[in-house]
């Protein structure tokens, strides 16, 4: 991301006050930069989330304890329910068995950062110094809500199970290793979250209970096998004879879709996300491993040699981000003058922090595949 300050000689005379020799003007300028500071990092955090398409936020008044009915979720004919949430930020997320028709207490936790400049920068006008400043609040607040927003996402993954049928599933026809992302595979995908959501009675559930995938979040390199989806054939099953499973390509009208826009942005109505934090021993590959080790060590998968793909179902609304809002500004991001900094340190520096829950409600909005590369 990338922050700049606007420059106008209101705002230059701002920055160059809180670098001002003078206690209580610096302290008057810190705290109006202070003021208009939280809402702008509020926004960016927001847009740049790469968790921000799975969570819908629930705000609620700071020093209060949110909560939410599972009966809004659920018929009390489902009995005990799992629903997954972490207490702590940084923490393993766990999951909890509850009644359908009972209000789920939901544990928040504090994300923060502080950061300083040298007040020379300030005196001197530098509105690029104190830009990068608030860039890197927004950055490392940003990095934390990330993880821990993930961590619920992937844990309930793992661990999801409905109607016997696991929320992970494998490559159909077990395909040779490094063949990579196929339209057979968001197939099986689209096909295992139909089945997982079938009504309390377990039928065909009315159509506004759920949409099915909506969206895919996948590593470059399976972006990478989507854009080959121009030129590589997609048909897996070969008639008369096995040679022609890599006869047939898919239609003219995708194929030229896919090649003049470098790719495609969503296939049979699924949006694809793309996050460097998938793939081969990335980061969230890692940390599923870690989460659920059974799948990855079955046979001789790794996550140094297989890789996730997650598909969300967005219509359900299942994953929830508590937020808290502040009742006076109605900002969810705070952001204050530090006062660690004595005079000698020569610096003018910011605290800021929000206050949040992220809880899996409903595992039955989640599947995943994994996809071995080699």
């Amino acid at each position: 991301m990338r922050l700049k300050l606007k420059n106008t000689p209101e705002q230059i005379e701002l920055v160059k006050a809180m670098g001002s020799k003078d206690v209580s003007v610096s302290r008057e300028a810190s705290e109006a930069f202070a003021a208009f500071l939280g809402p702008v990092i509020q926004q960016v955090i927001n847009q740049a989330s790469t968790s921000g398409a799975i969570y819908q936020d629930a705000s609620y008044d700071e020093d209060d304890h949110p909560s939410f009915p599972l009966d809004l979720y659920y018929d009390q004919p489902a009995g005990y329910i799992s629903t997954w949430s972490q207490s702590i930020a940084g923490g393993l997320p766990v999951s909890q068995d509850v009644a359908a028709t009972q209000e789920l207490k939901i544990a928040t936790y504090n994300i923060d950062s502080a950061v300083s400049v040298s007040r020379k920068y300030a005196r001197k006008g530098r509105l690029d110094v104190v830009s990068k400043a608030v860039e890197r609040m927004a950055q490392e607040v940003l990095v934390k809500q990330d993880r821990n927003a993930w961590a619920v996402v992937l844990k309930a993954l793992g661990e999801g199970s409905t109607n016997s049928l696991s929320h992970l599933i494998a490559q159909p026809d077990s395909p040779a290793d490094g063949t990579g992302f196929r339209v057979a595979d968001l197939n099986a995908m689209m096909t295992r979250m139909r089945r997982i959501n079938a009504s309390f009675a377990g039928g065909t559930p009315d159509s506004a209970f759920s949409e099915g995938l909506t969206d895919l979040f996948v590593s470059p390199e399976i972006v990478e096998d989507i854009r080959a989806f121009a030129y590589q054939p997609m048909n897996t099953r070969g008639v008369p004879d096995s040679s022609e499973s890599t006869a047939v390509p898919l239609p003219d009208s995708v194929r030229s879709e896919i090649y003049n826009n470098a790719g495609t942005s969503e296939i049979y109505g699924v949006n694809i996300t793309e996050i460097l934090e998938l793939g081969v021993s990335k980061k969230y590959n890692v940390l599923f491993d870690q989460f659920d080790s059974s799948i990855f060590g079955a046979g001789s998968r790794t996550s140094a040699n297989t890789e996730i793909v997650v598909g969300v179902d967005g219509s359900k609304g299942s994953f929830i981000r508590a937020i808290a809002q502040n009742s006076d500004t109605g900002s969810s991001f705070n952001a204050i003058p530090d006062d660690q900094y004595s005079a000698r340190h020569d610096k003018v520096g910011f605290y800021g922090s929000l206050e949040e829950g992220r809880v899996c409600v409903d595992a039955r909005a989640i599947v995943g595949l994994y996809v071995k590369q080699s």
